[in-house]
């Protein structure tokens, strides 16, 4: 038995998120069915995250345990699992939407979700009509104030717990984060809000993106994002964006 990591990508536009649902395609299912399938055993995976119905992620890693041994260690314990072989398999058999970068055994209390000691998301607007760039960005009808939008963002990293922005009636212990990032950045047509945390709550990136938005178009002072901060009250904070311009763009673990 040995446990291995993906390092993957995938579009989210065709997936009803990254957690497996009765009846819905989803990236997890989509990945157990074919690592099933080439390793001939029943698989599952774990994911280092669960992204939401239609978000995006360029960086994202998995683990899952086969009876396969490692490349390297003792015959005696059974079939070795050609790593390489094997990524070039799942990118044949995949659809074109979800991409393998790699796959390389760890330990075997190595979890991909538990360990990864940071994770960071990019929110993508524009303004203008991309039509080369549909279902990777949010149009917005107004120009917004990246400047106002920046103070607004350092603001937030003064604060940890970020109830006002966290989906309601979630199993979550705490609704503390530990920002490390946040600002927005021009790129080309868009404006691209980058933020870094040691973790995130339901939909906390999207709302919070909204809400900087607010600032941007004049609708919210800096004060009042103090207020809808301190409240910690969803119903005070601005609206959850559309999940087609979030991406997942790093997961970072201490030994990778």
């Amino acid at each position: 038995m040995g446990r291995y990591f993906i390092h993957l990508a995938y579009h989210g536009g065709s997936y009803n998120g990254w957690q497996t649902q009765p009846g819905l395609p989803t990236v997890q299912q989509t990945l157990e069915n074919a690592l099933s399938t080439l390793l001939r055993e029943r698989i599952a995976v774990v994911g280092c995250g669960r992204t939401d119905t239609g978000v995006h992620a360029s960086d994202f890693y998995a683990h899952f345990d086969t009876l396969l041994r490692p490349a390297g260690t003792s015959p005696d314990l059974g079939e070795e699992l050609d790593c390489s072989n094997l990524v070039f398999k799942l990118n044949n058999l995949l659809p074109p939407d979800i991409a393998i970068f790699e796959i390389f055994p760890v330990a075997d209390n190595a979890h991909a979700r538990f360990d990864a000691i940071a994770r960071t998301y990019q929110y993508h607007v524009s303004d203008r009509r991309l039509p080369f760039r549909q279902g990777q960005y949010c149009r917005i009808y107004y120009r917004p104030d990246v400047d106002k939008m920046n103070e607004a963002a350092r603001v937030l990293m003064e604060y940890e717990d970020f109830t006002s922005f966290a989906k309601l009636h979630t199993q979550v212990k705490t609704n503390i984060c530990h920002l490390s990032e946040a600002h927005w950045d021009a790129v080309g047509d868009e404006w691209v809000f980058t933020i870094r945390s040691n973790r995130f709550l339901r939909n906390m990136v999207r709302s919070v993106t909204g809400t900087l938005l607010d600032v941007g178009r004049g609708k919210l002072s800096i004060d009042g994002l103090r207020e809808i901060v301190e409240k910690k009250d969803r119903c005070a904070a601005g609206t959850s964006m559309p999940a087609c311009g979030l991406f997942l763009t790093k997961v970072e673990y201490p030994c990778l």
